[in-house]
C-alpha cells in the first residue's frame, strides 16, 4: 500500500468523517508535543551547559575572558542567521529531518569541544586553541538555531484545530518551558558533576550523548496530519481557495500543486512580523546577557555550585511567565500585545534595581529578584516565538496557501538575536 501523501488527504478527505479526523489529530498531538518539547530541552541543555562550567574554562582550560566573550558573540552571530535560514529550511523541506540535522550536529560539536579539552590544545597553543574552540561555537550556533522555529512550525501543524487555536496561549507558554526545563536541567548537572567531583567536561559530555539520542528519536515524528491522511482546517481552506480559483476560470481544472513554501519577503508583509521581530530583540538582549554570564559573575562571590543554583532561579522563574502569559491572552481573546507591554513595564523597574543592588544584595535577596525577573523575561519571550508567530503565520492572507510559520518565527527570533 503507497503511503499517505497531502494529496491523499485532500482526496480522501471528500467522503471522510470530519470527527474522525480530529480524533486522528488529537490522538497525535501528545507525542507531537513531547517529542518537540524534547528536542528543544535538548538545544538549551547543550547550550546553557556552557556557561555552567565558564569559570572552570577559564581557570582550569586556560581560556581568556575575551575569549569566552568571543565564543558568545559568535554563537549569537551565527544562530541569529541560524534561526532565519532553519525557519525557511523548515518550511521548505522535511521538518523533523532539519531538526534531527540541529540535534546530531550539537551534540558532535559538544563532542569536539570535549576533544579540545582532553587534548589540552589551548594548554598546546593559545592561538590554536583559541581559534578551534570560535570555530566549534561557529558551527554550535548553526546547529543550534534549528529548535525554535522548526519545532514551533511542527507544532503549529498538529495543534491546528479549533480548540487548539483557542487555547493557543496556554499550549504554548506550555510548550515554551522546553527551554527553562533544558537550563535548570544543565545548571543542575553541572552542580551534580562538580558537587562528585568529575572532571568539569562532564557537563559538556552528558549533554552531547543525550541530544544525538534524542536526534534519533525525532526522526520518527510525523511532521504533517497530512502526511497520514488528516484532513485539517487548513486544508479545507486550501481547498476552498481552489474551488474559488476554478471558478473564476470558468470551471476549467486547476492543479493542486501543494503548499508552496512563503518567501522572506512574503513573510514579512505580513502584519505585525517586523515590529514583533523588533519588540523581541529587546528580551532577547536582557535574557541572553544572563543567560550567558550570570553564573560567571555569580561565581565571583559563590561557590561554583551555589552559582549555579542561583542562577538556574531565573531560568524557573521563566517558566510561569510563559504560561501567565499565554492564558491571560487567551481570556482576552488573543489580544496578546497588551499582556506583553505590561510585563515590559515591570521589567523596567526590576532591571533598574537589579543593576544598581545586585552587588549588594544576599543571597535569597537575588533569588527572589532573579525569579521575578525571569517571570517578566520569559513570559514575553516564550510567547512571541510561539503563540505570536502562530497568530501571524496563520493571517487570512496566506492561510491555506503557503507554508510560514517556520519561516515567521525564524524572522521573529532571528532578528532578535541580533542584539
Amino acid at each position: 500500500m503507497a503511503p499517505a501523501t497531502e494529496t491523499t488527504a485532500l482526496v480522501g478527505g471528500k467522503k471522510a468523517d470530519e470527527a474522525e479526523h480530529l480524533r486522528r489529530l488529537k490522538a497525535y498531538q501528545g507525542f507531537a508535543f513531547f517529542v518537540t518539547f524534547g528536542g528543544y530541552f535538548m538545544a538549551h541543555f547543550s547550550r546553557k551547559c556552557y556557561s555552567t562550567v565558564k569559570q572552570q574554562l577559564q581557570d582550569e582550560a586556560g581560556y581568556s575572558a575575551l575569549v569566552l566573550s568571543e565564543m558568545d558573540t559568535v554563537f549569537m552571530g551565527t544562530y541569529a542567521l541560524g534561526n532565519v535560514l532553519s525557519g525557511k529550511a523548515g518550511d521548505t523541506f522535511r521538518p523533523t529531518t532539519v531538526l534531527a540535522i540541529g540535534l546530531f550536529g550539537s551534540g558532535l560539536c559538544l563532542l569536539a569541544m570535549n576533544a579540545t579539552l582532553w587534548l589540552d590544545i589551548e594548554g598546546w597553543s593559545q592561538s590554536f586553541g583559541d581559534m578551534c574552540i570560535l570555530a566549534i561555537y561557529f558551527i554550535f550556533g548553526f546547529m543550534q538555531s534549528t529548535g525554535g522555529p522548526v519545532g514551533t512550525a511542527v507544532m503549529g501543524n498538529w495543534f491546528c484545530d479549533k480548540d487548539s487555536i483557542k487555547n493557543r496561549g496556554l499550549i504554548f507558554g506550555l510548550w515554551t518551558c522546553h527551554q527553562y526545563c533544558g537550563d535548570v536541567t544543565a545548571a543542575l548537572c553541572t552542580a551534580w558533576v562538580l558537587g562528585q567531583g568529575w572532571p568539569y567536561w562532564w557537563a559538556l559530555l552528558i549533554p552531547a550523548v543525550t541530544n544525538i539520542l534524542w536526534g534519533i528519536l525525532t526522526l520518527t515524528l510525523i511532521p504533517d496530519p497530512a502526511e497520514v491522511g488528516i484532513v485539517t482546517d487548513e486544508v479545507r481552506a486550501r481547498l476552498a481557495k481552489l474551488e474559488e480559483k476554478r471558478a473564476a476560470m470558468g470551471g476549467e481544472a486547476v492543479v493542486d500543486e501543494g503548499i508552496k513554501p512563503i518567501s522572506f519577503a512574503g513573510a514579512l508583509r505580513i502584519p505585525m512580523v517586523a515590529q514583533y521581530a523588533v519588540a523581541f530583540g529587546f528580551f532577547k538582549l536582557t535574557n541572553y546577557v544572563l543567560f550567558f554570564w550570570l553564573p560567571y559573575f555569580l561565581g565571583k562571590s559563590f561557590e561554583p555550585v551555589t552559582a549555579n543554583l542561583i542562577a538556574s532561579l531565573y531560568s524557573v522563574g521563566m517558566m510561569p511567565g510563559g504560561i501567565i502569559v499565554g492564558y491571560v491572552s487567551d481570556v482576552f481573546g488573543g489580544r496578546r500585545a497588551c499582556v506583553i507591554g505590561t510585563f515590559m513595564g515591570c521589567l523596567i523597574v526590576f532591571l533598574a534595581i537589579f543593576s544598581k543592588y545586585s552587588e549588594s544584595l544576599s543571597a535569597p535577596a537575588l533569588l527572589v529578584m532573579l525569579a521575578i525577573m525571569g517571570i517578566l523575561v520569559g513570559g514575553p519571550n516564550n510567547i512571541i516565538t510561539s503563540a505570536v508567530a502562530a497568530d501571524l503565520a496563520s493571517h487570512p492572507s496566506v492561510r491555506g496557501s503557503s507554508k510560514s510559520l517556520g519561516t515567521v518565527t525564524g524572522l521573529i527570533n532571528g532578528t532578535g538575536a541580533v542584539t
